[in-house]
């Protein structure tokens, strides 16, 4: 890999191995050459330049979690060393909440979580990135619902007025990372079916998902043939049924001793006006920011993992409403 350090295997083996180095090894000084001084880390809850944030960040959440793992599952990238690659990151973490922190007081509550993460390197650094954490496993399994969660920690902020604002298009920060991903059938074939679901095609799960898919969704939500998945869907489209649904990146793998697959990162831009998931319609502005892997089989989809962040989308709507 021109222009990363010769440790590394292959891009998978980068983004899972400094992932490792980072966070379990208690690598965080590695962040000042891993990380671009100006990275931009957008996540559905906020927007931050640098990677003195990061740093911060990082410190913060294992003060909290301070036995915290982060166990690589899969990247799915596009790209070349030279013009620079993206990695979808898919990432299952454990941790026990040790210390006190964003989410209260110390509990000693076990959680099990997932992550995707959207990261473009070039030259052995991350220079823009997209992470989306399950914060709705995390707080359901603290024994919070994710709205009365998310009007605790608006008040904790300092109100409406001084609490950290979800990402939006409005503050959204420029990267340097423009590409859209590759071109790969597989990938193609992932957003056909989302742009259907997303167009109200629902007859797209029976026609393309595996009848035994197994389903990951935000809340830790593991789901087993079409029901679960139609659930889903149909339940955050109705939430917002005329927002604008756009595919932002798709890419697309064949790669030995794996099942094809794909990674979409996605956006829902509209009024919560419809009767869904997020309850009685208020009318507020959502941004929805969301990231989908799949894997392919014999039979159609047979795996898919989606993130969104809940509790970003309820801020957006508490914020609105004033139901504070």
């Amino acid at each position: 890999m021109k222009g990363f350090d010769s440790k590394f295997q292959d891009f998978p083996d980068y983004i899972i191995g400094i992932t490792k180095e980072i966070w379990e090894d208690r690598g965080l000084a590695t962040l000042h050459g891993y990380y671009a001084p100006d990275i931009v880390v957008r996540l559905p809850g906020s927007v931050s330049v640098g990677n003195q944030n990061v740093i911060a960040a990082t410190m913060a959440t294992l003060a909290e979690f301070p036995d915290r793992t982060l166990l690589g599952e899969d990247v799915i990238w596009s790209g070349t060393p030279e013009e620079g690659m993206l990695s979808s990151h898919r990432i299952l973490s454990t941790a026990t909440h040790l210390g006190d922190g964003v989410y209260g007081k110390a509990t000693g509550t076990k959680l099990v979580y997932r992550i995707l993460a959207d990261c473009h390197a070039i030259n052995n650094q991350i220079n823009d990135e997209w992470l989306i954490r399950d914060q709705s496993a995390i707080v359901r399994q603290m024994g919070w619902d994710p709205k009365e969660y998310t009007r605790d920690l608006i008040a904790r902020e300092g109100g409406p007025d001084a609490c950290v604002q979800p990402l939006t298009p409005a503050n959204d920060q420029p990267g340097p990372y423009k590409g859209r991903g590759n071109d790969n059938e597989w990938g193609q074939k992932y957003a056909d079916i989302l742009t259907r679901i997303m167009g109200a095609d629902m007859g797209a799960l029976r026609a393309e998902y595996d009848r035994a898919v197994l389903s990951e969704y935000p809340g830790g939500a593991t789901g087993h043939s079409w029901e679960p998945v139609d659930r889903f869907w149909m339940g955050l489209r109705a939430s917002f049924p005329n927002a604008d649904f756009k595919i932002h990146h798709q890419i697309g793998r064949d790669d030995p001793m794996m099942p094809p697959r794909a990674a979409i990162r996605w956006t829902l831009h509209g009024k919560h006006d419809g009767w869904g998931v997020f309850g009685v319609p208020t009318g507020a502005e959502v941004y929805v920011l969301g990231i989908s892997q799949a894997e392919f089989g014999p039979w159609g989809l047979r795996r898919e993992f989606t993130l969104f962040d809940e509790t970003a989308i309820w801020k957006q709507i508490l914020l609105k409403t004033g139901d504070l």
